[in-house]
């Protein structure tokens, strides 16, 4: 009897056992599936990550970007630089093409018209646009680019334009050279494409999509990614720890998503618009095209004297617009003299003893080439990195210069970079010490502009307070943002890189980092004023302009 008794009594308790071990796998696999198969991130009223399963669950375009919580500061701002950004295209319902703005039926005019300008006078402007049918239009939208300029002297700035928002358009510029000065005013895009590229941007910020590569042994799946994935397949949820900075991809069928290898751009959506709505991108119609004059298109401007001058030096204050010119293909800022690092030597001597962190999309890399090939001693160590992608080092050992580049996190839309080089910009700044040797350039726009806006937004507040706390405890560092810049468009470019995007990111850059510390690199500009066309990455010449600005930045003239 006693025996069977203990007999029961161990079975009961192998039973129990089991049953907790069983219980413990359950409760693992859940843990797994939750963090590495279907986990959405969002963010509750306290600011901290939430996990919620996937399945089921239909995300907005947005990814999450509505639910997020700012402070009553960042709420502010945000709604501030959206609000300054509102583009006036009036809701007059379907427009057929032969109503949209006609760049060779419109005209402008110069208002303010004399025997002769001093340098430092106004120049005014009007533009009035009409239609195909050669018909006034009543209302605005459209984007216009201008600017002055002398081809003999090699000099050019842009203009300011206003939108009456009744088909007239007043554009003003400051003469800043004597000689004789050109006019010339250039459609970008037609009100109604305008009304295209908003639609695209906030119903269509997937138009270019990413992917990325997970491996494991013999077993490799690709999957989709993006700050937004439609639809409830399980996802990998690769949100940045530190920033928030939200990026997911579709999990593989058979893979963790530990297994990530790279990134990569996987490509643009096509067939995103109707046939009337291609008719407002068509190169040589109505994209980036003249408007030419209806009288003169130039003025004479002949030379103050010196007390004027000094008089007109004074009043230039922080807001003065134009920020430059060129004179002679050489840039001139108005706040400050500008540098001119034509020798290598020059560099050398400027750099000697520094660390210098380039981060951002390509834009900036060509500073890494341009440094690289320019200056002999400035020798490139091969880390084995992808062609154009980077992690890019060379070292000047004889001088002690370090020189580093780093492309900035997802979205980028390069070739294949390795899921370890996937870093953003806010950590990278967060691991420098800084100090009086330690340069640092940051430009960060270009693979932002199919998205909505407050995706930029995130993005820059994350580099902003970085940066705010690299000069909290190295004030003596040097940091350098690198503006957007204008680029040649067709009409597939312009669906996703458009200047009126990048525009708007420029936009919000200035507004995001003025009065933080920070110098900037003035190259929209230096794009729109010179005579070469318009490029995503410049020709050399206004390559050598914006790193002699620069090097003016860390190596100032002394006065």
């Amino acid at each position: 009897m006693w025996i069977s008794f203990f007999k029961l009594r161990f079975f009961c308790c192998l039973l129990a056992v089991l049953m907790v071990v069983v219980l413990v796998i359950n409760v693992t696999q859940v843990e797994y599936l939750d963090h590495e198969t279907a986990a959405a991130t969002f963010i509750d009223s306290g600011g901290q990550f939430v996990f919620s399963q996937v399945t089921g669950i239909s995300r907005n375009p947005y990814c999450g970007y509505e639910h997020q919580t700012l402070s009553s500061r960042e709420r502010l701002e945000e709604d501030s630089l959206l609000a300054a950004l509102q583009w006036q295209v009036p809701d007059v319902g379907p427009v057929p093409f032969l109503k949209s703005t006609d760049p060779s039926s419109s005209y402008f005019v110069i208002l303010n018209s004399a025997a002769f300008f001093k340098v430092g006078s106004q120049l005014e402007v009007l533009v009035h646009v009409q239609d195909f049918q050669r018909k006034p239009k009543k209302y605005g939208g459209d984007y216009l680019q201008a600017r002055i300029h002398s081809p003999k002297l090699q000099a050019g700035a842009v203009g300011r334009v206003v939108d009456y928002q009744n088909g007239f358009y007043k554009v003003f510029f400051t003469l800043l050279w004597p000689g004789r000065v050109k006019v010339s005013i250039s459609l970008v895009h037609p009100s109604e494409g305008i009304r295209v590229l908003q639609n695209l941007q906030e119903e269509k910020p997937d138009r270019v999509y990413f992917k990325s590569l997970f491996r494991s042994g013999r077993i490799s799946e690709t999957t989709e990614c993006n700050v937004c994935l439609p639809g409830s397949l399980p996802l990998c949820n690769f949100t940045d720890l530190y920033t928030g900075e939200p990026w997911f991809c579709f999990k593989p069928k058979k893979l963790p998503c530990s297994s990530r290898i790279n990134h990569f751009k996987g490509g643009y959506l096509k067939g995103l618009l109707t046939a009337a709505e291609n008719a407002f991108f068509q190169s040589g119609v109505n994209i980036k095209m003249p408007i030419n004059s209806s009288g003169p298109d130039w003025v004479t401007v002949i030379p103050r004297s010196i007390k004027e001058t000094n008089n007109l030096e004074l009043s230039q204050g922080l807001g003065t617009f134009p920020s430059g010119y060129y004179y002679r293909n050489q840039w001139r800022p108005r706040k400050f003299k500008m540098r001119q690092f034509n020798d290598p030597d020059n560099i050398t001597e400027c750099l000697q003893r520094k660390v210098v962190y380039l981060f951002g999309d390509s834009t900036i890399r060509q500073w890494f080439e341009y440094l690289t090939t320019f200056v002999p001693d400035l020798v490139e160590f091969s880390l084995g990195s992808p062609k154009n992608v980077g992690p890019f080092l060379a070292v000047d050992q004889k001088h002690n210069i370090l020189l580093k580049y780093r492309c900035h996190g997802p979205p980028i839309r390069f070739t294949t970079v390795f899921s370890n080089d996937l870093r953003y910009v806010a950590n990278e700044l967060n691991g420098i010490v800084g100090g009086k040797n330690t340069v640092v350039a940051i430009a960060v726009w270009s693979h932002f502009s199919t998205f909505p806006l407050q995706v930029y937004i995130r993005r820059l507040r994350n580099i902003r307070r970085a940066v705010v706390q690299l000069l909290d405890r190295s004030p003596k560092t040097v940091v350098v943002i690198r503006t957007a810049n204008a680029q040649e468009l067709g009409p597939e470019v312009s669906l996703f890189n458009s200047d009126w995007y990048n525009f708007q990111l420029d936009t919000i850059l200035r507004k995001m980092f003025s009065g933080v510390g920070v110098y900037l690199v003035d190259a929209w500009e230096m794009t729109l004023a010179h005579y070469l066309p318009h490029k995503l990455h410049p020709d050399e010449v206004i390559v050598k302009n914006q790193l002699d600005m620069f090097l003016s930045f860390v190596c100032p003239l002394e006065t």
